[in-house]
């Protein structure tokens, strides 16, 4: 093997164009460690909650400062998309969808999605609350 040319042994990130399936794929690990985060929070807002008001009001009002709200925002965006993105994976656990054109088509479909299901629940979520 001496005269093997200089060569990865292993495809590396530097050799391939990031496609949708493999950025889609990494993004769903990534929701759902944040998703992990944002369950540890709800956990201590609950916790608050059952601890008596000066406890909860001092959660609400982290929950309601502009990092909350960014927090929260994200935590949205994480649900959404991991939610429609699994359920893309439920349909290739049955052995649908594995054609080219539909797995691009089915990618770009979770991200709209997504924007849509989060705008919706803001929109819906700040009428409600009174906030808009």
């Amino acid at each position: 093997m001496a005269d093997a040319p200089n060569r990865p042994l292993s495809p590396h990130l530097q050799v391939y164009r990031p496609q949708i399936t493999s950025v889609l794929s990494i993004m769903h690990r990534a929701t759902g460690i944040v998703l992990s985060l944002g369950t540890v929070f709800l956990v201590l807002w609950l916790m608050a909650a059952a601890s008596g008001p000066e406890a909860f009001e001092l959660a609400q009002a982290c929950a309601g400062s502009w990092l909350g709200y960014l927090f929260l925002f994200g935590f949205s965006v994480c649900l959404f998309y991991h939610l429609l993105n699994g359920i893309r994976h439920l349909f290739w656990d049955a052995g649908h969808g594995f054609e080219l054109g539909t797995v691009t088509r089915t990618g770009w479909a979770v991200i709209l999605g997504t924007i849509g299901l989060t705008a919706v629940a803001w929109v819906l979520g700040l009428t409600v609350t009174g906030a808009m």
